[in-house]
């Protein structure tokens, strides 16, 4: 649709007199015109006297027991019918990009993701639109699929290697799975890294299934060498309760490095490598398919993707 970049005219840039013409075309009165746009009757005339001057011509006969449109008035309300209500739902449009940008976000992500990226992902939306209102509920990888397939999430981030049918997905980050033991743990102390398939039958202290984290693990030993894992040691349902077991001497884990980086740092966790095993992994948003990001889960998207 071409666009023009031509000024408007005078005569045309304040449609409040064109909408005065057309409720006192419709109500037959200026008074009733000038109450029905919450105006004076003083001011709704005098925007109506400037309309005229504006077209050049004579638009309202006043009469003692009312006003009505001279010819002319009938003309120029005909055209100006489909000019008030373009801008009228233009006014609407506008209304509903800010509702749509101001607007609530509910956010359903997964622990890591959670833990070590939202936090300035949400930072730096607070920056771009403080008047959003951010609701964050954190679970698994499952749980967080199935918030955002019921609906009650507008937006998902995820851990899993696969995405839950009927979620369009894109990767935000990727993230390394590390392997940890406790100072005192057998491995901590000797020189070669344990093996796959020695992983593999270790029980290990480990997230609930459905966890993103025990998924990317079971698959990942599974794809190297069809291994499937041991039964877990001590199963919990967040990383915090995993390093304070691992940390106690309970047994190894496996979890995501950005969650231990602490805990190396001060060497009250000993991270090892595994011979031969990929551990890294997609982080990923997902959101309904065939149902685009609007508004504020839309810009936190953006925001995830430029790596804020």
């Amino acid at each position: 649709m071409p666009m023009s970049s031509r000024p408007l005219p005078r005569s045309v840039r304040d449609l409040t007199g064109y909408e005065l013409l057309l409720s006192v075309a419709e109500l037959g009165s200026i008074g009733q015109a000038a109450g029905s746009h919450g105006m004076s009757q003083p001011a709704a005339s005098a925007r109506l006297r400037q309309l005229e001057a504006d077209v050049g011509t004579a638009l309202l006969e006043r009469r003692a027991r009312g006003t009505r449109l001279t010819t002319a008035g009938e003309l120029v309300a005909s055209w100006a019918q489909a000019t008030v209500e373009a801008a009228s739902d233009l006014a609407a449009g506008i209304a509903a990009l800010r509702a749509d940008r101001h607007g609530h976000v509910r956010i359903a992500a997964s622990l890591t993701v959670a833990e070590y990226l939202l936090p300035r992902w949400l930072i730096a939306l607070r920056a771009s639109d403080p008047e959003t209102v951010v609701a964050l509920d954190s679970g698994n990888s499952a749980e967080v699929a199935t918030s955002v397939l019921a609906g009650t999430a507008d937006i998902g981030f995820v851990e899993s290697p696969e995405v839950a049918s009927g979620l369009s997905a894109r990767e935000v980050a990727r993230d390394e799975l590390a392997l940890v033991v406790a100072p005192s743990h057998p491995w901590a102390s000797r020189r070669r890294e344990p093996r796959a398939e020695e992983l593999a039958a270790t029980s290990l202290v480990s997230r609930e299934r459905g966890s993103g984290t025990r998924w990317a693990l079971e698959r990942a030993l599974r794809e190297h060498a069809g291994l499937e894992t041991a039964e877990p040691l001590l199963e919990v349902s967040s990383t915090t309760a995993i390093k304070a077991a691992v940390t106690g001497g309970i047994g190894p884990a496996v979890l995501s490095a950005r969650a231990v980086s602490t805990e190396l740092a001060a060497g009250t966790l000993v991270r090892l490598g595994v011979t031969e095993l990929d551990l890294t992994r997609s982080l990923r948003a997902v959101w309904p398919e065939g149902t685009p990001l609007r508004g504020p889960a839309r810009d936190l998207l953006a925001i995830a993707l430029r790596g804020e």
